[in-house]
């Protein structure tokens, strides 16, 4: 909602009306980083819940957290400038991959040993 809500403020800030998506460069960057955001929410969200529920949840909500937060830092930096994403983008698709580890231990264990 958050980021929503800041490409909303640019919209009004640069007058940009629904459905463009183009405009002033700030509008575009934030508009981007939102969509991107947006687009890896599903992955996200699917891979927390099966690690939370087949390898630990504290584990799993410690690294959901930290994906949460490297995401925020990755709007933040992408509004600011483009180069400002990549630090936060590989941190947080480092995160997914850990969440992906995660969920593959907990269904093996699951599955494969009583």
């Amino acid at each position: 909602a958050y980021f929503a809500m800041q490409v909303i403020y640019a919209r009004r800030k640069y007058k940009i009306s629904p459905p463009e998506t183009s405009g002033h460069p700030e509008f575009e960057r934030t508009f981007r980083a939102q969509a991107n955001c947006s687009e890896y929410f599903p992955i996200f969200i699917s891979l927390l819940w099966v690690a939370g529920i087949f390898f630990h949840q504290g584990v799993t909500a410690v690294c959901g957290l930290l994906y949460l937060y490297t995401r925020l830092k990755y709007f933040q930096g992408y509004a600011v400038a483009a180069q400002g994403r990549l630090g936060p983008l590989y941190a947080s698709a480092w995160l997914l991959w850990v969440l992906v580890g995660l969920a593959l231990a907990g269904l093996l264990a699951h599955f494969l040993w009583p």
